[in-house]
C-alpha cells in the first residue's frame, strides 16, 4: 500500500489571488491504529514531501527547521484524533531563541506552521551550543492547544507551562498534567538526500471504564475495552515496543506505515484503521491579506509604506510577499 503522494485536484485558475505554492497530498499521511482487547490505541505521521514543501520555504537554521517539523507532525497527528470542524492548532510561546512556534491541520487534513527565531539570539545560542534542544531554543513560556470551530462554535484550549528537553517531553507533559491522559511521543524531523522529512508516533491508554476518552473521534468508539486483569501491563508492553523506533523507519518513506505498525505490534492484535490524508495547507491570499490592511487606520499605512511606495505583506506560513501600491488601501477611517 503507497504512500506516495498526489497533485492536488484544485484547478490553479481558482487561486489566482494566491502564491504559486505547492499543491502536495499525502494520501496515507496519518495512519490510526488499535490493538485488539488491549487498552492501546495510536497514530503513525509521515509528512513525506509534504514537510519539505512545507519547511524548504523558510531560511532558518537546521536547528529551527527541525522543531517547526516536529510541531507541523505533532499537530497533524493530534488533530486526527479529533471530531471537530475547523482548526486545532499547538502555540509555543517563550523567552528564548524561537518566541514563536505555530501549527494548524483542518479536520481535512491541511497543515501549516512556521517558527519565528531571532538571529541575533540564535547566533549566541549556536556558538555554546551547535545542536540545541527545543527546550533551549524555546526559553521559558507556554505551550497552548487550541480547536477553534468557528465563531458560532465555543473555542476549546489547553495551555500549560513549557516543561521538558524535547517537543516530545513537552506534549507529554501536557497531556499528562491536563488531560491525564498516558501518552507516548515520539518525534523526528531531519533533512534527507530527498529533502526534509518529519513523522510523529502518539500511543494512547484508552480508558478501560466508560469508553474512551473525551473529546476523540466517535470512529474509534467500537475499540475493545482492554483485558481488566492487567490493562496497565498491556500498556507498558506496547511502550516497550514503541521505543524500539528509530528516528530512521520513522522518517523512511520507502517503508509503509502500516508495514511499520507490522513490525512494532504483529503479535499484540494490531488493527490499522482507516488512513487519513495530509495535504499543503497556507489560506493565504492577496484578498485575504487586503482585508487585513484595511483594518488599519490611514496613519497606520502610510508608516507601512517602503521606499519604492508599495506596502509588502509576507504570510509567515508559506513566506510568500504580496505588494499593495498604497492607493489601493484606504484603510479605517475613524467614526463620526
Amino acid at each position: 500500500m503507497s504512500d506516495a503522494p498526489r497533485p492536488a485536484a484544485t484547478p490553479d485558475f481558482l487561486n489566482h489571488d494566491r502564491p504559486p505554492v505547492p499543491q502536495i497530498v499525502v494520501p496515507r499521511g496519518v495512519q490510526p491504529f488499535h490493538l485488539r482487547d488491549r487498552p492501546v490505541r495510536g497514530r503513525l505521521v509521515r509528512l513525506g514531501p509534504l514537510a519539505e514543501a512545507l519547511l524548504g520555504r523558510h531560511d532558518n537554521h537546521p536547528a529551527v527547521t527541525r522543531l517547526a517539523g516536529e510541531a507541523l507532525a505533532l499537530t497533524a497527528g493530534l488533530a486526527a484524533a479529533l471530531k471537530f470542524r475547523g482548526s486545532f492548532s499547538l502555540q509555543a510561546k517563550g523567552d528564548g531563541v524561537v518566541p514563536m512556534l505555530l501549527a494548524d491541520c483542518t479536520e481535512s487534513g491541511e497543515l501549516r506552521g512556521y517558527a519565528r527565531a531571532e538571529p541575533d539570539k540564535l547566533a549566541r545560542l549556536l556558538r555554546g551550543d551547535p545542536d540545541p534542544s527545543a527546550a533551549a531554543l524555546l526559553g521559558k513560556g507556554y505551550l497552548a492547544f487550541t480547536c477553534d470551530q468557528g465563531p458560532d462554535m465555543d473555542r476549546y484550549q489547553g495551555i500549560v507551562a513549557i516543561e521538558g528537553i524535547s517537543l516530545a517531553q513537552m506534549a507529554g507533559s501536557y497531556f499528562r498534567t491536563s488531560e491525564q491522559i498516558r501518552t507516548l511521543v515520539r518525534l523526528a524531523c531531519a533533512r534527507t538526500e530527498a529533502g526534509w522529512r518529519a513523522a510523529a508516533f502518539i500511543m494512547e491508554k484508552v480508558a478501560t471504564e466508560g469508553g474512551i476518552a473525551l473529546g476523540t473521534d466517535d470512529r474509534d468508539a467500537d475499540l475493545p475495552a482492554a483485558d481488566p486483569e492487567d490493562p496497565d501491563e498491556a500498556w507498558h508492553t506496547a511502550c516497550v515496543l514503541a521505543d524500539t523506533l528509530t528516528d530512521a523507519e520513522l522518517l523512511d518513506d520507502s517503508l509503509p506505515a502500516d508495514r511499520l505498525l507490522h513490525r512494532l505490534f504483529h503479535a499484540e492484535g494490531l488493527s490499522v484503521d482507516r488512513a487519513r490524508a495530509l495535504s499543503y495547507g497556507c489560506r493565504c491570499s492577496r484578498a485575504r491579506l487586503a482585508g487585513v490592511l484595511e483594518g488599519f487606520p490611514p496613519e497606520d499605512l502610510d508608516h507601512m509604506v517602503q521606499d519604492d511606495g508599495a506596502i509588502t505583506v509576507t504570510c509567515e506560513f508559506c513566506n510568500v510577499g504580496f505588494r499593495f501600491e498604497r492607493r489601493e488601501v484606504r484603510g479605517k477611517r475613524a467614526a463620526g
